[in-house]
Formats: C-alpha cells, structure tokens, sequence
C-alpha cells in the first residue's frame, strides 16, 4: 500500500468512525472535487443531502496524478461500509471512473461538469476534441516542481470569468484564492478501463461551461449511457457552487 492510499485509510477511518459511514438505509454519497477546486466546492451540496439523511464525504482529491488520485478515492472507498455512490466534478470524473473499479459497493457515478475518459484517453485529449475551451489563455504562469513537472492554477482575475462566472463575485474571488492546482502530468496521464461501463451513469451540466465545452460534455454523457443527463441553461464549470439544488437532486436520482 502507498503512502498516500495508506493515509486514505487513516482519514476515512476517522470520518466514518464519526457517523458517515455508519449503517444507514441510505447510500453513502463520496464527492470527488476536480482540479482548480477544493471540497468547499461541495459546501451547498453537502448542506442539502445531510439534512435529507445522506451520509456524506467530501474526500480532498490530490490532482497529482490520474493513478495516484484514483488509488488514493479507491481506499477511501474500501473504507466505507455499505452502498456508495460516487460523485466527481471536472478531472474528479476521471478519478471516479477508474477508483470504483472492481468495488461492488458503488453503486451508481455522478460526473457533475466532469470528464468520463474512454480506456487510453487523457484529459488534455478530451478537452481539445470539441472546440470552446478557453482554459489555457486562462491559466497563471505554471509553477515549477521538483520532480520536473508542474503545477497549473487559474490566474485569480481570470478566475470568474473562466470558472465560475454565475458565482456571485465575492464568492468566485474567494475561490480563485482557495483553488487547488492539478499537475500538468495528470492531465496527460490515459485513463484506464472506465467504470461508467459497467455501472449506472448520470450527468449534469451547463452550457456554459468554459472550461469543458457542452458539445464534448454531451458526447461523453452520451457514449456512457447516461441514464439521465441534466443540462442547465448558462450554468459555469462550477455547477457544484452555483446551481446546489441541481446537482443534489440528480445524486438523489442515482442513490435510489
């Protein structure tokens, strides 16, 4: 076991060990937060699905790699007992979609403005097949690491605008401060086999996404059989911020 799934088990094990994953005739909702993001993201999600009596987790996604992010859900989820459905916004659509491989507890996945990479895809691929995206002219100078690669962030007065642009202002502004960045490896690092294939899908998104284009957000809500696909009228790429009510209800759909 890595380090870092190691640590997984050591924080699941603690959150669950305070009620969320305690026996519940309900399934255990785990939000997987993408890139350019943080779990606060899922603040008003989480608020709507407690007070329902969902068991929630809002596991922090480490945007380091597609292998590593993926092993690191995939303790979280081993974690827990019970039904789970997984949920991940962006890049945490990728991570979803290869952590719940080979666990029979997950029952259904949720990509909320999320990629759902084929076996062999990246993300920089999927991102570039349709046109629309304008996240690169977005991006602030790459920050250099150690190991050679580097990490990428949202230029902060770019960040509204980009990202979040139906998010009341203060509230994008904080975001653009308080965003996680992602490697530039995990957005070329191929998916492996998906479980979208094998387990039941739901998506939702806006059509004003900018960072994901709708036109590919369609295509990949379409080739996984989406069971039900939501498609919010000038919603941003942070779906989970601006449009809670929506994207809680379509959880609601896939935890029946």
């Amino acid at each position: 076991m890595t380090k870092l799934a190691a640590t997984a088990v050591v924080l699941a094990a603690a959150l669950f060990s305070n009620g969320a994953g305690a026996q519940s005739e309900k399934p255990t909702i785990l939000l997987v937060h993408g890139a350019f993001a943080d779990s606060s993201s899922w603040n008003g999600v989480i608020n709507i699905l407690q007070k329902e009596g969902y068991p929630v987790v809002a596991t922090p996604n480490p945007l380091r790699s597609v292998s590593k992010d993926a092993a690191y859900v995939s303790s979280v989820v081993s974690s827990i007992d019970g039904p789970v459905v997984l949920v991940g916004h962006s890049y945490g659509g990728q991570v979803i979609s290869n952590a719940a491989v080979g666990h029979k507890n997950v029952k259904a996945l949720v990509f909320v403005a999320a990629f759902a990479p084929e076996k062999g895809e990246t993300i920089l691929e999927l991102s570039g097949k349709f046109p629309g995206s304008t996240l690169g002219d977005a991006l602030a100078a790459p920050v250099a690491l150690s190991d050679g690669d580097v990490d990428l962030y949202i230029a902060q007065d770019k960040f509204r605008a980009q990202f979040a642009q139906d998010v009341p202002t203060e509230v994008a502004a904080a975001m653009a401060v308080g965003q996680r960045p992602i490697t530039e490896a995990a957005l070329t690092e191929m998916s492996d086999e998906p479980a979208w294939k094998n387990l039941p899908s739901f998506f939702i998104y806006g059509d004003g996404d900018k960072n994901i284009p709708a036109e590919g957000l369609a295509f990949m809500a379409e080739r996984a059989g989406s069971k039900r696909t939501v498609v919010i009228a000038d919603a941003s790429h942070a779906i989970t911020v601006s449009q809670p009510e929506a994207v809680a209800e379509l959880i609601r759909d896939a935890a029946k």
